[in-house]
């Protein structure tokens, strides 16, 4: 059955696409943490980290390069940003399609809250 991410990347769910190629696709989150929090996905359906194969890592590599690319498009790669990428139900992931959060445009603050 195909994921949210997957009808995004066929447009058959609108999404305000900021990038697009044949690996990778870059969209708005529709629930933004911050002035920019982009989602990059793969193409293809992985639905974790868990699931991440030797043949995908050229894809995953790209996905990279690309976040590197919308950052400057997005206009904070010069003041910082930051990637995220959640694994399972204890992380937040809330789609099981593999995607990484670009968020920035703002201090994001500590990365992990510590409790006491």
């Amino acid at each position: 059955m195909p994921t949210l991410f997957s009808k995004i990347i066929t447009r058959e769910i609108p999404a305000s696409i900021v990038y697009q190629d044949d690996l990778v696709t870059a969209f708005k989150d529709i629930n933004p943490v911050a002035p920019v929090h982009i989602l990059i996905v793969p193409n293809i359906e992985i639905a974790s980290t868990n699931d991440v194969l030797p043949e995908h890592e050229k894809m995953l590599g790209h996905l990279f390069t690309v976040a590197k690319q919308v950052a400057q498009e997005q206009g904070v790669a010069e003041s910082g940003y930051r990637l995220i990428v959640n694994n399972g139900s204890d992380s937040g992931q809330e789609v099981a399609h593999l995607h990484v959060h670009l968020i920035g445009g703002r201090n994001l603050g500590p990365l992990v809250q510590t409790r006491e």
